[in-house]
């Protein structure tokens, strides 16, 4: 069983190599030129699966930023968010810029917009994406979900798209939300939950791990997680079925498990989920 320490480092060399191949088009195994969308995936090799199989279309949204997008969420928490002209929003695991922008584009030149990231690679993308755009009212922080690096009720809305399922100490994160949200204010995140248990091989490979999946909790412990750090009016708006493709669960498992897993339809969902803070 691997420590919460190794987890994070694991997390963190995982998408420090996604941020530096859609830098240059081009997977770290040395593959042929793919689209940024597929980086992740190239080759062949066990540990590189499809990470972009839970993302959500967002090239019609106002604010996408292209080379921001790498594919790598499972929702589009912005959608139910309820942000206003005006707000402080915090984006957690931001990654390349990609919600931070969508978030830009409905505050306009008001308020301000924060992306908090662990990963240097991939807070240096989102500061050149940011240096491209020109924008004064969006600042990108390297730092970690379970300490955040912002000052108590600062924060009207808190985002975060697939990533507190990367977050080895999940309690820390949720009371650190509500650390930082101001009396009232709310978060919507959109993450992976399960309704039934992975097979043990998948929620131990690193690639699965990083992939949000290995990571994920039952999704009524997720929801108690999140009632416990002392959020109130906690609804679900949006809940996606995720299909695990045969091939990529062949690489984990035996043929015969991964088609039991399929027939028997274990549920591994994205939802998008708000709550307030009282």
């Amino acid at each position: 069983m691997n420590t919460e320490k190794e987890i994070r480092e694991m997390v963190k060399e995982k998408y420090a190599k996604l941020a530096t191949a859609s830098d240059t088009l081009n997977s770290s195994c040395g593959c042929s030129p793919v689209p940024v969308s597929e980086v992740s995936c190239c080759c062949g090799a066990p540990e590189d699966v499809n990470y972009t199989i839970m993302s959500d279309e967002y090239k019609n949204i106002n604010g996408y930023v292209a080379d921001a997008d790498l594919s790598l969420g499972c929702g589009v928490p912005t959608e139910y968010a309820g942000i206003k002209q005006g707000d402080t929003v915090v984006d957690l695991g931001s990654g390349a810029g990609n919600d931070v922008f969508v978030v830009r584009g409905i505050l306009g030149d008001t308020g301000k917009v924060f992306g908090v990231d662990m990963t240097p690679e991939m807070t240096a993308k989102a500061e050149r994406n940011k240096e491209k755009s020109g924008y004064k009212n969006v600042e990108f922080l390297l730092g970690e979900i379970e300490s955040l690096p912002l000052p108590d009720d600062s924060a009207d809305v808190i985002i975060s798209n697939c990533v507190l399922n990367l977050v080895p100490d999940k309690a820390k994160a949720f009371a650190e939300m509500s650390r930082v949200l101001k009396p009232g204010g709310h978060f919507c995140i959109s993450d992976i939950v399960l309704k039934g248990e992975l097979p043990e091989s998948l929620k131990e490979s690193v690639a699965m791990y990083a992939g949000c999946i290995a990571g994920a909790l039952q999704q009524e412990d997720y929801i108690s997680g999140i009632e416990k750090a002392g959020f109130s009016k906690i609804e679900i708006k949006k809940t996606k079925a995720i299909i695990l493709p045969l091939e990529t669960l062949k690489k984990f498992i035996s043929e015969a498990d991964a088609l039991t897993f399929h027939s028997n339809n274990r549920g591994i969902f994205s939802i998008t989920v708000v709550g307030y803070k009282k």
